[in-house]
């Protein structure tokens, strides 16, 4: 990562000093920085609204655009799309150059224009068009991924849950004995985000105990959340002492078809 990166990360955990507004979520020399920044920015009813803005900064980077994800209770599903957009528009403008916080900067001086914009359905609060994000189940997926091991099991559950959080993703992380796996809900652009994150970060060690990508993660299924269906209200890490007890968790999800499907062929 380039010398102006690094300062431009000192520069933001300076400025983001207060209770959670900053949090680096992953870090690594060869997949560059994610972290994440809690902002407020102004709606169209003049209530400020809250931001979380997710940014990758990969180690080519200023050189290359950072990834951005928008996340906000407050915001419709289109709304986060266009804030995104017009994040990464702004972005191209400032290519070369370290660009996180006049980005931050922008988009609290912009958000009530960019939601003025046809076909929003309006501003937060006033009758969306889509049901915003952790509101009931529209535009919701289930994706449910195996991992083959996890040596490094502290580290890479706490980042497992900080990815989670910082995408707005709900579900569980499973263990059974040597079986691993991880039921996520959420938008589906989002859970994509988090297979990228997690194939492409170095979030375990091998068998040296080197640092190293996640190759053997593999989903099994997805599909979308259909009304009735349940919705998870938070990210769990469950243990389970045996197949039987992982069983009656999905049967209680009302998941019993997915885990007949799928998990006893996973059990050696």
């Amino acid at each position: 990562m380039a010398a102006s990166a690094r300062e431009e990360l000192a520069a933001l955990a300076a400025i983001f000093c207060g209770p959670g507004e900053w949090e680096v979520l992953s870090h690594s020399e060869t997949d560059g920085t994610v972290f994440r920044i809690l902002t407020e920015a102004q709606g169209l009813t003049d209530m400020d609204v809250p931001l979380e803005l997710v940014f990758h900064l990969p180690v080519s980077y200023p050189s290359c655009l950072p990834g951005i994800s928008v996340h906000s209770e407050r915001l419709t599903r289109a709304q986060r799309a266009a804030v995104r957009e017009k994040l990464l528009e702004q972005a191209r403008s400032l290519l070369s150059e370290p660009m996180v916080h006049q980005l931050v900067l922008w988009v609290q001086q912009n958000l009530r224009h960019i939601l003025t914009q046809p076909g929003l359905g309006g501003g937060p609060g006033e009758g969306p068009s889509e049901a915003p994000s952790g509101t009931g189940n529209e535009g919701l997926w289930l994706t449910l991924l195996h991992l083959d091991h996890m040596r490094a099991k502290t580290k890479y559950v706490k980042t497992v849950r900080q990815w989670a959080s910082a995408l707005g993703l709900t579900g569980q992380l499973m263990f059974m004995g040597k079986v691993i796996l991880i039921l996520l809900q959420g938008h589906r652009d989002d859970i994509k985000e988090y297979l990228v994150l997690q194939k492409t970060s170095r979030v375990d060690v091998d068998s040296s105990g080197q640092k190293c990508k996640e190759k053997m993660v593999s989903v099994l299924f997805e599909t979308k959340v259909q009304p009735g269906d349940t919705r998870f209200q938070a990210f769990e890490v469950k243990e389970f002492s045996s197949l039987d007890a992982l069983q009656k968790e999905f049967e209680t999800a009302g998941l019993q078809t997915l885990f007949y499907e799928f998990v006893p062929g996973l059990v050696k």
